[in-house]
């Protein structure tokens, strides 16, 4: 009798615990839209979950689905002109976001005072003593630069930390959030998504901006800067 109720008993509990996996190990489905500051739908912002980037992206109508584990914590979407935004998920699964309310964190005082040394990022000029991170450069006058076959060859194999999938970069930092949104690209000062498919001996320059020396663009630079400077566009 006291064999069978121990059975019984460890039969239960291990049916419990099937169970309670199951519910832990389901995703769940979070829909919802984005929209800017004029209630415009936003299209392809980047969707984030607890920090991590996510294949979702939104459609043409600002509206996107995603599955996410039932512990997730944070939801978030990423855009080049606004920047990070998030909400925490609590059980949700319509959660809209207005950037509309997003509020700018103002940019560190980078004035130049005399006799302080300035570092050139490209967009301006920042205070030495408040870059946390290197800033990596490669000079394209250098002949060995132009043996490479592509421009993306050529900074995943001569910048550490640096991811590249197909034209999209993503630089890797300390903070996870760097280390998930796509760096932004910035050719002859003119902004891109993508890195173009320009020739390695056309380049002059490549700098890899990340930390206090993207800071100088803004929400745009939340996953860090490539600039890329051409022959062309100097001669």
């Amino acid at each position: 009798m006291r064999i069978k109720l121990f059975f019984l008993l460890l039969l239960s509990v291990l049916c419990f615990n099937s169970i309670s996996a199951q519910k832990t190990s389901k995703k769940i489905t979070i829909t919802g839209t984005v929209l800017d500051v004029a209630q415009t739908p936003i299209i392809n912002a980047i969707i984030m979950i607890d920090g991590q980037k996510t294949s979702s992206v939104t459609d043409v109508k600002g509206a996107f689905k995603v599955k996410v584990k039932r512990d997730a914590f944070k939801i978030g979407v990423f855009t080049f002109g606004n920047g990070l935004k998030e909400e925490d998920i609590n059980g949700r699964t319509e959660i809209n976001f207005n950037f509309g309310s997003t509020t700018t964190q103002p940019l560190p005082d980078q004035t130049i005072a005399p006799g302080e040394e300035g570092v050139d990022v490209g967009y301006g000029h920042v205070k030495k003593k408040n870059l946390t991170n290197d800033i990596n450069k490669i000079d394209g006058t250098n002949k060995k630069y132009a043996t490479y076959s592509s421009i993306t060859d050529m900074i995943q194999r001569e910048v550490s930390g640096v991811r590249i999938s197909g034209s999209s970069v993503v630089i890797q930092d300390s903070k996870n959030l760097w280390g998930s949104i796509p760096a932004l690209i910035v050719v002859d000062g003119v902004y891109m998504n993508d890195i173009p498919g320009i020739s390695p001996a056309q380049v002059k320059s490549i700098e890899v901006l990340k930390g206090s020396a993207a800071a100088m663009y803004g929400s745009r630079g939340y996953g860090g800067v490539i600039i890329i400077k051409t022959k062309i566009q100097n001669d």
